[in-house]
């Protein structure tokens, strides 16, 4: 049986992910670390943890919006 390759872009990717996921203000240093691992694939991944986020806030930060917004327009 031939052995998986460790991917290692995706394995921080993914606990990046689970960081932000867990953490109600996430820094703004591991998010701009995610979008530079990000692939085309990973993106709705990313865009519905964000989102998760803002969704139960009345105000939501309007950094994450834009972060949202260019995941949007991309």
């Amino acid at each position: 049986m031939a052995e998986r390759r460790f991917d290692v872009r995706s394995e921080l990717l993914n606990n990046l992910l689970g960081k932000v996921e867990d953490d109600p203000y996430p820094s703004l240093t591991m998010l701009d670390m995610i979008e530079e691992l990000l692939t085309p694939d990973d993106v709705p991944r990313y865009a519905q943890v964000l989102i998760s986020k803002i969704a139960n806030e009345q105000f939501p930060s309007v950094s994450m919006l834009a972060r949202i917004r260019d995941l949007a327009l991309a």
